[in-house]
């Protein structure tokens, strides 16, 4: 019943004068423009190695390794995302891979699966561009 009452006073409006129902009808629009603007930021989502990192390379145990050789923060687990990937390049059909491990020498490839330690603790690799990338804790 309610639903009907409210076009029945707009076109009561409309009759008696159409300033203000011209009125009623730019503020129904801002309210429509504003309800789609602030629903647009829900539908937005990153995903891990999005941007500039090109995409997954592969999965390093539970880690992402993007495209640029680098590791992604992110916080879910690459193994349950993409169906127990190995570390061969995503779309072959592998067994499991191993978690990052400390590397032997100083060879901390991020490609290779390999972390060096820094003088505070920190857990990083070298990208294919030379650049640390640290991993997560």
């Amino acid at each position: 019943m309610r639903t009907i009452l409210l076009p029945m006073a707009v076109l009561q409006l409309c009759m008696v004068d159409k300033g203000a129902f011209l009125e009623v009808l730019r503020l129904c629009v801002s309210a429509a423009l504003l309800a789609m603007i602030g629903a647009q930021p829900a539908f937005a989502a990153n995903t891990p190695c999005s941007g500039h990192k090109g995409g997954i390379s592969h999965c390093q145990g539970s880690t992402f390794i993007c495209n640029d050789g680098s590791v992604s923060a992110s916080k879910k687990n690459c193994s349950a995302e993409m169906g127990g990937a190995s570390s061969q390049p995503l779309g072959l059909i592998g067994g499991g891979s191993a978690e990052m491990a400390p590397a032997s020498e100083s060879e901390c490839n991020c490609r290779g699966g390999h972390f060096c330690t820094g003088p505070r603790g920190g857990h990083y690799c070298i990208t294919d561009s030379g650049r640390k990338s640290y991993l997560k804790k």
